[in-house]
């Protein structure tokens, strides 16, 4: 959902450092269409700001004294549900505790920028208006979509029983089967979800999820802690097994090659495609070239359009090929724009995908009820 051209977002910044405070302040004032209208410098602070202020989003460290920020964000979604994006340091911590927040309800996170060093502060800038203009415009019913199987409602084209999807069937060249995902916003929390309801014997899975590094690792532990399946990060040149979900490492390229009867993942640090490195559409483009009609892939929840054009590639390639749908969806921008294109076989709800790609991936059919 669209903010309206004349609405200005109202946002309040809550960090512990004034001089962070300020940097954030003027990234977003420089945007004609955001007004920062209040700064905290601890939760409590901005719990009365809140109330004082009314803003539309909320910025909010990760990482602060007197009361943490998952803490103070758990009693902000039960009590005052907003939009609320993180500001996290690229930190083995800081990735394990803005995955919390995310499962929480938290919209989305950027990176806390570095007052030492100047490169990289205007694409900074940049991800945090992208960010708290898609967070103003999101529902934030939709932000606990994901981590609850919401599955209410579906857009058009959406189907809700996978065993009768509006997809032809195709010759497979091999046996050999992959299943693919790419997400980006709110896309942990849908793959995660994803990934739980697959069972041990699954195809092998290869995911693109947009996420800086530190925090592909520590993802990967989180979900492979709780799937049936094996979740690990991927590393160049290994085998991709049945069983076993590879995520791209954050900050580099996956791609898959196939070799003989196999497929090898392949890890580059080539340039960013669509600003993103890793980028779904890298992912997706390798899987129509190597594997074809043996895929059968999902665009999940995403600001942008990475993914959208190589989940067409693949379409062509003659892959079985799902989009999220609207409503379950935290932004409808990746997949929406793959529905654009025609680049989906089907729009399902989040809480049927597991089973769209499971059954027309041949991997459990005869056991899906």
């Amino acid at each position: 959902m669209e903010q309206p051209a004349s609405r200005i977002i109202r946002v309040l910044v809550v960090d512990d450092s004034a001089l962070i405070r300020k940097l954030l302040t003027a990234m977003l004032n420089d945007a004609p269409d955001i007004e920062v209208v209040g700064t905290a410098g601890d939760p409590y602070i901005a719990r009365e700001r809140i109330k004082q202020l009314s803003p539309d989003v909320l910025t909010l460290d990760v990482e602060m004294p007197r009361m943490d920020g998952v803490t103070f964000l758990r009693n902000l979604m039960r009590l005052h549900p907003m939009p609320v994006v993180m500001v996290s340091s690229l930190t083995e911590k800081g990735a394990d505790v803005t995955l919390d927040a995310l499962a929480l309800g938290a919209f989305d996170f950027v990176s806390k920028p570095k007052l030492d060093v100047e490169a990289g502060l205007e694409l900074l800038a940049d991800e945090l208006r992208a960010k708290v203009r898609a967070a103003a415009g999101a529902r934030v019913r939709a932000l606990h979509a994901a981590s609850a199987g919401a599955s209410t409602g579906t857009a058009t084209g959406a189907v809700s029983n996978p065993r009768t999807l509006p997809l032809r069937r195709r010759h497979l060249r091999t046996t050999d089967q992959l299943l693919a995902i790419g997400a980006s916003t709110g896309g942990t929390e849908a793959i995660q979800q994803v990934l739980c309801a697959l069972p041990p014997d699954a195809p092998g899975v290869v995911i693109t999820q947009h996420i800086p590094p530190r925090f592909s690792a520590a993802f990967a532990r989180r979900v492979d802690a709780l799937a049936a399946i094996s979740v690990k990060e991927a590393e160049d040149g290994e085998v991709v097994l049945p069983g076993h979900a590879y995520i791209a490492p954050g900050g580099r390229h996956l791609r898959i090659q196939r070799s003989g009867g196999r497929y090898l993942c392949r890890i580059g640090d080539d340039e960013p495609v669509n600003r993103h490195r890793p980028s779904v559409d890298v992912l997706f483009d390798s899987l129509a070239e190597a594997a074809g009609p043996n895929v059968c892939a999902a665009l999940l929840t995403g600001m942008g359009a990475d993914g959208a054009r190589g989940l067409l590639a693949l379409r062509e390639a003659g892959a079985t090929t799902i989009a999220q749908d609207q409503p379950s969806s935290v932004v409808w921008g990746m997949p929406g724009e793959a529905v654009k294109l025609g680049a989906a076989g089907a729009v399902l709800p989040l809480g049927d995908i597991a089973a769209a790609l499971l059954d027309h991936s041949g991997g459990r059919a005869a056991q899906i009820a």
